[in-house]
């Protein structure tokens, strides 16, 4: 039997996820998370509720809004939809996880190599996003999230810290294309 090599690789392609630095922003691919796509079953609401809020410590977020008191949290996609993202290194198995965790009450989609995530650090972050998407990256509160179009591609972004930290959730498929927009953003601000 021949002995497989296989090696992981980023969605751009590397070994090692990719860092690009300017004065003062950073695009950071973050392939250090998991993420799963999570929806209530028809009927089965207020037990699909109670089994999120014993996931996260709190209440699934309403539209537009993340959520979650540790590691793990949801992101509003949708009515009665949510991507849960976590660690790599502690769930790497996050679809399995909240199968069980909402036992019968969920239909739950592994989505971690679907997906790639931009994390876009500094005080440049609202011009840039300017130049990216229709959306006002201003107006967006910490903990919210918003679904805009970037260079065509559906992606989501995901206000961290108001004003300083992003993420962008792109179709892997794209991430190239996703990037390319990044940096030629970044390099028309800076």
């Amino acid at each position: 039997m021949a002995e497989h090599r296989l090696k992981a690789v980023t969605a751009l392609g590397g070994t090692e996820p990719r860092i690009d630095s300017f004065d003062v922003l950073t695009i950071s691919e973050n392939a250090e998370m998991a993420l799963a796509s999570l929806a209530c079953r028809n009927g089965r609401q207020a037990e699909f509720l109670k089994q999120g809020k014993k996931l996260l410590g709190c209440d699934l977020p309403e539209a537009g809004a993340i959520a979650g008191k540790g590691v793990v949290k949801a992101i509003w996609i949708g009515p009665d939809q949510w991507f849960v993202e976590a660690p790599f290194e502690t769930h790497e198995d996050i679809a399995r996880h909240l199968a069980a965790a909402f036992s019968g009450t969920a239909s739950v989609t592994e989505q971690t190599d679907a997906w790639v995530r931009f994390d876009i650090e500094g005080p440049a972050t609202g011009s840039v996003f300017e130049r990216l998407c229709a959306l006002d990256v201003g107006r967006m509160a910490s903990g919210s999230a918003a679904r805009t179009a970037i260079e065509h591609l559906g992606c989501f972004v995901l206000c961290r810290e108001a004003g300083i930290r992003y993420t962008v959730l792109g179709p892997r498929s794209g991430a190239a294309s996703l990037h390319h927009a990044l940096m030629t953003a970044a390099r028309s601000v800076l």
